[in-house]
């Protein structure tokens, strides 16, 4: 399968657009007309450099509001039509791409739309190009596939079939299983955007909200089943107006959306018998297929970057929790912390280090579980995962190691290998963690990772396809100085959970409270584990005497369970499944801190109902107040 991105979708010049799809691997590229109008080559100059790139213009667009208007506007629209196909020429081009008419000029008349759009195409065909007629979501008359479908029947010409664009059939309310009433050959090009579910004016859910294939809501693995089956042979072009989109790095763009088609590809795969049929033609389709996913069983470990000073604290705190330090890496400045399954690594960096504030921690790593470390590593560099270098020392594990969206390093490991991989033979044993007295800490919860605003649905799209989680709960929660977007993912049984999030408006007045990163464990007894932690000195978040008076008014709950909630400040959710209860260790540096949780039943949310409670306790706490 050919692949393409619209010009529309990247970020910078003409140029430095054409050079980001170029390295990711796109085969060709839609030609947006502002960019070309704004770009200081001409259009012989554009074709040349695309060329030397590797890369095939497939298409010229929008040519907009030209069928179904009076015979003035018509000869007018013609002459235009005859410039820009003259431009479509010289950038080496056979395909214009025109919109349905959205101006007040348009009449409703299917026969007038027909005969002109007839004229159209006859005029394209002295030049040797086609048309591709698109029904937009919001055009005057024509606002649906189907309807575009009969207005080409009846225009009845050779060099003109259509466009179909994800965008305008998902969302709207028409079935495109009528797709496959269409013959392949009449389907001259396929624009793929998805968009999140949302109750807005469909230009504007359009203009801003479209992202790549697997962000949003849209059934697109389902589309490409019609599309295919009419017999479409062309390309799989990535056509997204998205607001993020046009200020982010131009190939950290494309690659994501390589990696949106890589993996919508290898979905329509395993839905369909391959190779597959495609329509009357007899031909066959080959589709991508990735390396299988490897069903990932929970986290290793989590690496915690620290410096000399925050260092000392993080040792506190973790012996507070009720951590043993049990092994001291053989060649780097790491040591391991354990209590029950749960590990964390603390490596210290240099104070100097860029971006790096003294006495700072951050979540730097996070390692998963996988039966076949060697095979999910595959799949996430078949993802355009990027690699990290590493070095290690002899006899030392060779983790392979990926890059995050957001920077953070991604282990594949299996720590109960026993064929010489397993990364615990890279630490020195100092002790054994002491397992005969009350069970505390049992293992990772969850993990929960803030994400520059530009990377939110990038991250959601990685560790959908990467590891294989899916999305779950997305809230939308109030710190005191703006809002922050949170989103859940789990794996198979639950059994790897991870949450997104983004600061809104760019995190408000404080942007530390919307960057922080924390870790759950996970325990059986939170008022016993509560209890032995503050017996060790563990400093908790401090949870305002309101919340409790609250939660009394909401909940009937035990007086006696409600004062041991307030005494070790404790919060509280339930629903339909069961309950959650969890409280929070004060700030490791900037921006870590720890959650200690204890599920009850099925429940199997993050108790995001008391999440404004947690941030204006932290902002209070950092600025000093008690």
């Amino acid at each position: 399968m050919r692949k393409s991105i619209a010009t529309v979708t990247l970020s910078g010049t003409l140029e430095e657009k054409l050079t980001a799809a170029a390295q990711v691997g796109f085969d060709g590229v839609e030609i947006f007309e502002s960019d070309l109008v704004n770009c200081a080559s001409s259009p012989a100059q554009v074709r040349r450099r695309a060329e030397d790139l590797g890369l095939r213009i497939e298409l010229y667009q929008p040519f907009r509001d030209f069928e179904a208007v009076p015979s003035a506007a018509l000869a007018r629209n013609l002459r235009r039509a005859e410039r820009k196909f003259q431009l479509i020429n010289d950038l080496g081009a056979d395909l214009l791409l025109v919109c349905s008419n959205v101006s007040p000029a348009a009449t409703d008349d299917d026969a007038l739309a027909a005969d002109q759009l007839h004229q159209l195409a006859e005029q394209a065909a002295r030049h040797g190009i086609r048309i591709a007629y698109e029904a937009l979501a919001w055009g005057r008359y024509v606002s649906d596939y189907l309807h575009a479908w009969r207005i080409v029947q009846a225009a009845d010409h050779p060099n003109l079939g259509l466009c179909l664009d994800s965008f305008h059939i998902l969302s709207r309310p028409v079935d495109p299983g009528g797709l496959r009433g269409v013959p392949g050959e009449k389907v001259f090009f396929l624009q793929l955007a998805d968009a999140p579910r949302m109750h807005l004016d469909v230009l504007q859910w359009s203009r801003h909200y479209r992202c790549f294939p697997g962000q949003g809501g849209f059934d697109l693995t389902g589309l490409l089943e019609a599309v295919f089956a009419t017999g479409y042979q062309g390309p799989l072009s990535l056509e997204v107006f998205n607001d993020v989109f046009r200020q982010a790095d131009a190939e950290r763009t494309a690659t994501d959306g390589m990696r949106s088609l890589l993996t919508l590809e290898d979905s329509l795969r395993q839905r369909l018998e391959v190779p597959l049929r495609a329509g009357q033609h007899g031909r066959h389709l080959e589709l991508q297929e990735l390396p299988p996913p490897v069903e990932l069983t929970g986290f290793a470990f989590v690496e915690l970057a620290v410096d000399p000073l925050s260092e000392m604290a993080a040792e506190r705190l973790l012996e507070e929790l009720g951590f043993a330090r049990v092994g001291r890496h053989r060649s780097k400045p790491v040591q391991m912390w354990q209590q029950g399954d749960a590990r964390v690594l603390l490596n210290r960096t240099h104070p100097d280090a860029g971006g790096w504030h003294r006495g700072d921690v951050r979540a730097s790593a996070i390692a998963v579980e996988s039966p076949d470390p060697a095979r999910s590593a595959e799949r996430a560099e078949a993802l355009l995962a990027a690699p990290i270098p590493r070095t290690h020392g002899p006899g030392e594990a060779d983790l392979t190691a990926v890059a995050a969206p957001d920077g953070t390093s991604v282990f594949f490991c299996r720590t109960d290998a026993r064929d010489g991989t397993g990364w615990l033979g890279d630490f020195h044993p100092l002790t054994v963690p002491d397992d005969s007295g009350p069970r505390g800490i049992t293992g990772i919860d969850h993990i929960a990772l803030s994400q520059p605003s530009y990377s939110f649905d990038e991250a959601t799209l990685f560790y959908q396809s990467v590891f294989g989680l899916r999305q779950r709960d997305s809230e939308e929660v109030a710190d005191p100085y703006g809002l922050v977007r949170s989103r859940a993912m789990a794996g198979t049984g639950n059994r790897l959970r991870l949450v997104l999030n983004v600061p809104l408006l760019g995190g408000g007045q404080l942007p530390e409270t919307a960057a922080l990163q924390h870790v759950a464990f996970a325990c059986p007894d939170i008022f016993a584990t509560a209890r032995r932690m503050r017996a060790r000195g563990l400093p908790t978040l401090p949870i305002p005497t309101n919340y409790y008076d609250d939660l009394a008014a909401r909940m009937e709950l035990d007086a006696s369970l409600l004062e041991a909630m307030r005494e070790h400040e404790v919060l509280y959710d339930r629903n339909e499944g069961g309950g959650f209860f969890h409280f929070y260790t004060v700030m490791l540096g900037r921006r870590v801190f720890f959650e200690v949780v204890q599920r009850l039943g099925d429940y199997d949310g993050y108790g995001a109902v008391n999440t404004p409670v947690r941030m204006a306790a932290q902002y209070l706490a950092m600025a000093g107040v008690t």
